[in-house]
C-alpha cells in the first residue's frame, strides 16, 4: 500500500513538472510573441529623426530668402510644405513598419507594383500632369503634388526582391540573370521618355543591378557591365568634345558645361559655378547658420543644390557631418539586410540601401562638378515632398524586416 502511494506521488510530482513546464513554455512564447510585436529597431529610428531635422532647419535657412521674394514675403512656404510631407511620410513610415514584410512577396502585389511603377508616369500627360521650370514631371491629386518617378523607385524595390526570390537559383543563369536585368528597362525608358527625368532612370537601372550584385555570386557579369558602359560614357564626352560647334549638339550640352562651366557662365554653367563658389567660400566652419550669399543666386537652391549650401554655411565640418549621417545609417540598414529573417527581406532593404546609396552619390557628385548635371536631389533633405514621402515608405519596409530579426 505504501508502494502504491509512493508511485502515485511520483506520479503526482512529475504531472506537475510537466505542467510548470508547459506554463514557462507558454509564458516564454507569449514573451517572444510580445517582444516581436513591439520592437522597433530604435537606432534607425533615432537616426532618421536627427536627419528630418536637420533637412528641415537647412531647408529653411537655404529657401526662406528667395520664399519671400516668390511668395510675397512669406519666408517659410518651403518649410511648411516640407513639414507637411515629412510629417505624413513619418505616420505612414510608422504604419508600413506593422505590415509584415512578407506582404509584398505575393504575386498579386509583385505585379501590382510593376504595372503602378509603369503606368503612374503616364499620368502626367493627362490634365492631371503639370509644368514646372520647364519640366513635367509632376501630377495632382486632390492638390497634392506627385512625382510618378518616386513611386517608380519604390515599386521596382518590391518587384525586383520579389522576382530574384521567386527564381531563386535560376536567376544565378544566363537567362534568368538578363530577364531580371532588363525587367526595369520598360520603366527606366517611360521615366526619361516621358519627364525627361534621366536621373531617375538611371537610379532604376542601379537598384536592380545592385540588388543582382548582392544576390548573385558571379562578378564577371557585373565587371563586363561596368566596362561597356565606361566606355560609353567615355565615347559620349567624346562625340561631345567632337561636335561642339555643331547646333544640332544640345543633347551633349551638359556635358560640355561640365567640362568648361564658365564658357557657359551665363547659361546653365550658371548654377554650377555659384554652387562652387559657396562650397569653396564656406572654409572650415563655415559662415554660419542662414548666413549664406550664395542661396541669393543659386536657381533653385533648396533642391539639388542645397548640399552647396551647407557647405558655405556649416563649412567643411558640416558636409563631413552630413556625409557621416547618410554612412550611419546605410551602415545600419546593411546591419538589418545582413541579418534578415530571408532572402527576400534582406533583398527589399539591399533594394532601399541601392536607392539611397546612388542617390546621395549622384547629387553630391553633380553639386561639386565630378559628373554632368543630372538634376538629382539628395535625400531627406532637399525640398521635395514625394521624393521625402516615398523615402520614408522605404524606411519603414526596412523597420518591418528588422522586427522579425531574432536576436540570441
Amino acid at each position: 500500500m505504501a508502494h502504491v502511494s509512493r508511485n502515485a506521488a511520483a506520479l503526482n510530482s512529475e504531472e506537475a513538472a510537466k505542467t510548470a513546464q508547459k506554463k514557462e513554455a507558454a509564458k516564454e512564447a507569449l514573451r517572444a510573441r510580445f517582444h516581436k510585436e513591439f520592437y522597433y529597431d530604435y537606432s534607425l529610428v533615432f537616426i532618421m529623426i536627427f536627419m528630418l531635422a536637420f533637412g528641415l532647419v537647412m531647408l529653411f535657412s537655404t529657401s526662406s530668402y528667395q520664399a519671400g521674394i516668390d511668395f510675397d514675403g512669406d519666408t517659410t512656404y518651403y518649410l511648411r510644405h516640407q513639414l507637411f510631407a515629412v510629417i505624413a511620410g513619418v505616420a505612414v513610415m510608422l504604419g508600413v513598419s506593422y505590415i509584415p514584410y512578407r506582404f509584398y512577396q505575393n504575386r498579386t502585389i509583385m505585379y501590382l507594383a510593376y504595372a503602378v511603377s509603369f503606368l503612374s508616369v503616364f499620368l502626367v500627360l493627362t490634365p492631371l500632369g503639370y509644368s514646372a521650370n520647364g519640366a513635367r514631371r509632376w501630377f495632382k491629386v486632390a492638390g497634392v503634388s506627385v512625382q510618378p518617378a518616386e513611386i517608380a523607385k519604390l515599386g521596382m524595390i518590391v518587384f525586383l526582391a520579389a522576382l530574384i526570390n521567386k527564381l531563386g537559383k535560376l536567376a544565378a543563369d544566363k537567362k534568368g540573370f538578363w530577364f531580371i536585368l532588363l525587367t526595369p528597362l520598360p520603366v527606366s525608358f517611360v521615366v526619361y521618355a516621358i519627364t525627361d527625368n534621366l536621373s531617375s532612370a538611371i537610379i532604376i537601372l542601379g537598384i536592380a543591378l545592385l540588388m543582382l550584385f548582392i544576390a548573385i555570386p558571379d562578378y564577371k557579369r557585373f565587371l563586363l557591365i561596368g566596362a561597356v558602359m565606361a566606355a560609353i560614357a567615355a565615347l559620349a564626352v567624346f562625340v561631345a568634345v567632337q561636335t561642339r560647334d555643331n547646333p544640332m549638339n544640345y543633347r551633349f550640352r551638359r556635358i560640355l558645361i561640365w567640362l568648361d562651366p564658365e564658357a557657359y557662365a551665363s547659361d546653365r554653367g550658371f548654377q554650377t559655378l555659384q554652387a562652387l563658389y559657396a562650397i569653396g567660400s564656406g572654409g572650415i566652419f563655415g559662415k554660419g547658420l542662414g548666413q549664406s550669399m550664395q542661396k541669393r543666386f543659386i536657381p533653385e537652391a533648396q533642391n539639388d543644390m542645397i548640399f552647396s549650401i551647407i557647405c558655405e554655411e556649416l563649412g567643411l565640418f558640416g558636409a563631413i557631418a552630413v556625409i557621416l549621417m547618410f554612412v550611419i545609417l546605410l551602415l545600419r540598414l546593411m546591419i538589418i539586410a545582413t541579418n534578415a529573417a530571408d532572402r527576400f527581406g534582406a533583398l527589399l532593404v539591399v533594394g532601399v540601401i541601392g536607392h539611397i546609396s546612388i542617390q546621395v552619390i549622384l547629387n553630391l557628385a553633380v553639386v561639386t562638378n565630378t559628373m554632368p548635371n543630372t538634376g538629382i536631389t539628395l535625400p531627406f533633405i532637399s525640398y521635395g515632398g514625394s521624393a521625402v514621402f516615398f523615402q520614408l515608405i522605404e524606411i519603414g519596409i526596412c523597420m518591418s524586416v528588422a522586427r522579425n530579426i531574432r536576436v540570441e
